[in-house]
């Protein structure tokens, strides 16, 4: 079903390979991997190098689904892996920035959908040994956060295609979380930071943010895809959904999923809102910047026109 859906989504979204049947049975995602490493004093750079090839190797090289997906339809997403201690060889910590875009109908643009940092990578990295992951199981704390973020990357692009289309996506992503319970690690525990996965998790199936998932289709599937058709519709559809985040900010303020969605999306809502009806864009500017004050100066160009 998500291939008839998403495979029709896409092949008019890039208007391409009508006639070339592509790879049917191709891995889901195109993750591109890099790791800065400058902050560490060692002389053995190359660890840094296949830590890369492994990584993308496990992210690129397994089926995260029982859909299949043609290359061009793999979903673009990069991890930047900023190492910060080696307390011990073969140990490492680390935060990581996490992105996953999205192309919009009939025109060359990619649109930012996940943009989230983790700065609580620990984890175990022995040079050239293969990465191991169990679904069922929890195997290491690096391939657990890997898997972690595929599902989520996963989840949130599927809910960009259909309404709340991710779920089966975010459900694993929540075994995983539940699966590291027992490793004690950090970034997987109620406790501590509120910016971690077990609370990206929580937002994410928590019934209280389900509007904010539905405005993720809405925002993308029956606005930004219909931009080119008729952009003051598209305006107001994606008005319409910030109306609701702007709701579930009120219940919850400072829910992760909310800084998540405005950590990819502040830029482009004041790139839509800056030109078109003005009585639409006061309306947006006046949500926008309740949702996010911190950004008002990136939000004044919405007016300037």
């Amino acid at each position: 079903m998500r291939l008839l859906r998403r495979s029709s989504i896409k092949l008019a979204l890039l208007l391409v390979l009508a006639i070339s049947p592509g790879i049917a049975s191709a891995q889901e995602l195109n993750c591109i991997v890099n790791i800065n490493a400058s902050q560490i004093p060692t002389s053995d750079r190359g660890i840094f190098d296949d830590m890369k090839v492994s990584i993308e190797q496990f992210m690129n090289g397994r089926k995260w689904t029982n859909d299949a997906f043609r290359n061009h339809e793999k979903i673009d997403c990069s991890l930047l892996i900023t190492i910060t201690k080696m307390p011990a060889i073969g140990n490492f910590s680390a935060s990581v920035q996490i992105q996953s875009a999205r192309p919009v109908f009939n025109t060359n643009y990619s649109s930012l959908v996940f943009n989230f940092a983790d700065r609580e990578w620990e984890f175990e990295y022995i040079e050239s040994l293969p990465l191991e992951y169990n679904d069922n199981a929890f195997t290491s704390n690096l391939t657990s956060m890997l898997a972690f973020y595929a599902y989520i990357i996963l989840g949130f692009d599927y809910d960009t295609f259909s309404e709340l289309g991710g779920t089966p996506y975010f459900q694993r992503a929540l075994m995983v979380v539940n699966n590291a319970q027992q490793s004690l690690r950090p970034g997987w525990q109620q406790l501590g930071s509120n910016r971690n996965r077990y609370w990206l998790i929580e937002n994410i199936m928590n019934p209280q943010m389900v509007e904010l998932r539905k405005a993720m289709y809405s925002y993308h599937r029956l606005g930004l895809d219909t931009f080119t058709k008729d952009a003051d519709n598209s305006r107001q559809i994606i008005l319409e959904g910030l109306r609701k985040i702007l709701e579930i900010r009120e219940i919850n303020p400072n829910a992760i999923l909310i800084v998540s969605f405005l950590d990819a999306k502040s830029k482009e809502v004041a790139n839509i809102f800056s030109d078109g009806n003005i009585q639409i864009r006061r309306q947006a500017y006046d949500i926008i910047t309740t949702i996010d004050p911190t950004n008002n100066a990136l939000y004044a160009k919405i007016l300037q026109n």
